[in-house]
């Protein structure tokens, strides 16, 4: 029996919680991997095959060959274990981040400097249609 998610309905949101920690696993034990420099090696050596010794889905593997860290979000990825993809790749966080808004590195720091993304827009959608949940 599915429980009630009264978070599941905001735009542009994935709440990490026991379900999706459950279907993104393999995936994040695969980016807690990376924290080993041998395996940062292996994989940049050949994604594909290091990526295949891991019992993820095709989707999780195929967005991390992508590096569509939006995606993999949306498969179980926990965004602090994602971090280690863009440590292996030299990437900040910042850039990261800014990659998963569709903003350059430099346009999401000014964002971020001006106080942050407006909440107009973010809230749920039962909120701002006054339906009731």
């Amino acid at each position: 029996m599915a429980l009630h998610k009264p978070y599941a309905d905001i735009p542009g949101t994935t709440i990490f919680d026991a379900d999706r920690s459950r279907q993104g696993y393999w995936l994040n034990q695969f980016c807690m991997s990376l924290m080993k420099a041998a395996n940062r090696e292996r994989f940049k050596a050949d994604e594909r095959a290091y990526l295949d010794e891991w019992p993820m889905t095709e989707d999780q593997k195929q967005a991390v060959l992508a590096r569509d860290l939006n995606r993999c979000i949306s498969l179980g990825g926990n965004i602090y274990f994602l971090a280690k993809i863009g440590a292996t790749d030299g990437k900040s966080f910042q850039y990261m981040a800014a990659s998963m808004t569709g903003m350059t590195q430099e346009e999401y720091a000014a964002m971020m400097l001006a106080g942050g993304r407006s909440p107009e827009g973010n809230r749920c959608a039962h909120e701002q249609t006054g339906e009731k949940k």
